[in-house]
């Protein structure tokens, strides 16, 4: 018999450790989580859009924040990495999103990039999936799925048609 988790969503820890709850939304709970991570970067890009240096330091907050967030929760329900703490879904979102364009074709390719690479696990991103633990372990793996799906984006921006957000909104 498996023994039931129960996260607090009224503690703030794990509130933002499960994505603002979307971390529960069953099934794919880290799809949910980088979903969230959408109206945020949308949300980021009204306050600090072409200040490069704003938007990172903005990342360097969100994953040092996170390795507290990820490890409390995990800590406190007694499961490392539990599927519903997304946290470092949304950071490795914004790290996929870091400069390029903002644009919604950038943002469903910059999504679809980071699921894969989130939920496919090339070495090394496995590796540190595996063998690295903690707050830092949970939070690192998505880092580095966001900096591969990064890469691809930005090599991809020079074929990409750009319906800018500042145009939507």
């Amino acid at each position: 018999m498996t023994q039931s988790v129960k996260f607090q969503v009224t503690n703030p820890v794990h509130f933002f450790a499960l994505g603002f709850g979307s971390g529960l939304i069953k099934p794919a709970p880290g799809t949910w989580g980088t979903l969230a991570a959408v109206p945020l970067y949308c949300l980021l890009m009204q306050f600090i859009a072409g200040d490069t240096l704003a938007y990172l330091a903005v990342i360097v907050v969100s994953f040092v924040i996170g390795i507290y967030l990820c490890g409390k929760t995990a800590a406190d329900v007694g499961v490392h990495d539990h599927g519903a703490i997304v946290w470092d879904e949304i950071v490795g979102f914004l790290i996929t999103m870091a400069v390029v364009p903002a644009s919604w074709t950038n943002i469903i390719l910059g999504f679809i990039l980071f699921r894969i690479f989130d939920i496919l696990k090339p070495w090394p991103i496995k590796l540190l999936d595996q063998h690295v633990h903690g707050g830092f372990g949970i939070m690192i793996d998505d880092v580095l799925a966001g900096i591969f799906a990064w890469v691809l984006l930005y090599l991809a921006q020079p074929y990409l048609a750009q319906p800018y957000l500042a145009q939507l909104f």
